[in-house]
């Protein structure tokens, strides 16, 4: 009962736990689980497991990226609780493509050529389509083997498995036997050559040629000079990736980063210019000047920028030079005007300033007197000018 060498696998157990497992048998079923995670070489590198429980809901125990050690595994497996009614093994096998089979839940991406495998184990008739979800799953690349228990439907079992169907679905009478296809799966998955056996000394791939094998490296890795071990390539080297502006190395892969004040887009390999005048992005105090991914303060007219470069103090505007006033500036707020000294009046530019032009001004008493005293000489003139002519006569 040697650690199965096998090549990596990512590997799905889905377990029916509807309501016709009873209790002692569903311990079976997670004894099964436990005996077969002792045949694979699990780890963060080789195989990882998932298990997925299901009856007329599914849910997904843990994925193929929570644990990389058979204790943990094992440990999780013991605390897993039927859900006790219907059969949706449909259901189960689209949950396990949508939710399980992702890079994000810890599957292997497909340059790394790792066979996503399903193992399912059912005792009854599938109470939804299984048909079409199956071929799905197999198109997506899928492996998928069918292990009925007691009352299985033997057609729902060829209906899902996987082809040549002698090699993909298992049949035990009892839960109490179903420990013997431990040693089945094992021959199954170990094959008998240096490459799955592990009688090689590749760090990562191993590939057999026809008297022996090479070893090979995963993708974002090359083979070292000795042949065997490999070295993570430095993918962010120019020619290597696509990314904008920064290019951040992750152990055989890269990811794009931006420049402070740029976005990353959606496509997660350009940029774009944030608005750092946006609400809340800047921290001037009046007028906030947007530059390309940066930002400068300014301030209103009438304020002058303080030396921090953020905030604005209020100008004198009557200061010397500031204004163009010719005599006198008078500061109004933020703003001013112009005005004139003393005998000087301002002229329309409301900037320059005239001498004043004075005049003696006559009020009505002093204007009516006057002509009464016209008057009075002209009535005399003229009496004096009769008396002349009368006595000239005479």
């Amino acid at each position: 009962d040697i650690a199965c060498k096998n090549r990596p696998l990512d590997l799905v157990f889905i377990i029916d736990s509807s309501r016709s497992v009873r209790p002692e048998e569903f311990e079976k079923v997670k004894i099964f689980l436990s005996e077969m995670i002792d045949t694979l070489d699990v780890g963060e590198r080789t195989t990882h497991v998932a298990v997925m429980n299901y009856a007329s809901t599914v849910k997904v125990e843990f994925p193929l990226q929570t644990y990389f050690d058979k204790a943990s595994m094992k440990e999780a497996i013991s605390h897993i609780e039927p859900l006790s009614s219907g059969t949706m093994t449909g259901l189960a096998i689209q949950t396990a493509m949508d939710e399980v089979f992702t890079e994000e839940m810890g599957t292997r991406p497909a340059s790394f050529n790792i066979p996503k495998v399903v193992i399912v184990v059912t005792d009854g008739r599938p109470q939804d389509q299984v048909q079409d979800v199956a071929a799905s799953a197999q198109t997506a690349g899928i492996e998928i083997y069918a292990v009925g228990v007691d009352r299985a439907d033997m057609q729902s079992l060829r209906i899902m498995a996987s082809e040549p169907l002698d090699e993909h679905i298992f049949y035990v009478e009892t839960y109490g036997v179903i420990e013997k296809l431990t040693s089945k799966f094992r021959e199954t998955f170990c094959a008998a050559n240096m490459c799955a056996l592990g009688t090689h000394d590749c760090e990562q791939v191993s590939v057999r040629n026809s008297k022996s094998y090479l070893c090979d490296c995963y993708e974002g890795y090359t083979l070292n000079p000795d042949k065997r071990t490999c070295l993570a390539v430095d993918m962010c080297e120019p020619g290597r990736h696509n990314c904008d502006q920064i290019c951040v190395s992750n152990n055989g892969s890269y990811a794009c980063e931006c420049y402070e004040g740029y976005t990353l887009n959606p496509d997660k390999k350009t940029c774009s210019a944030m608005d750092m005048c946006a609400p809340g992005r800047h921290d001037c105090e009046q007028v906030c000047l947007s530059n390309d991914g940066s930002y400068s303060c300014d301030c209103y007219e009438g304020y002058t920028l303080n030396a921090d470069k953020k905030t604005c103090s209020a100008v004198d505007m009557c200061a010397p030079g500031r204004h163009d006033c010719e005599q006198v500036c008078l500061r109004d707020d933020l703003s001013y005007t112009c005005d004139c000294y003393q005998g000087y009046t301002l002229n329309p530019d409301k900037k320059t300033c005239s001498r004043a032009i004075t005049s003696s001004l006559v009020t009505t008493e002093e204007s009516c007197k006057c002509e009464a005293i016209a008057a009075l000489q002209d009535s005399v003139t003229s009496h004096l000018e009769a008396l002349s002519t009368k006595y000239i006569l005479f």
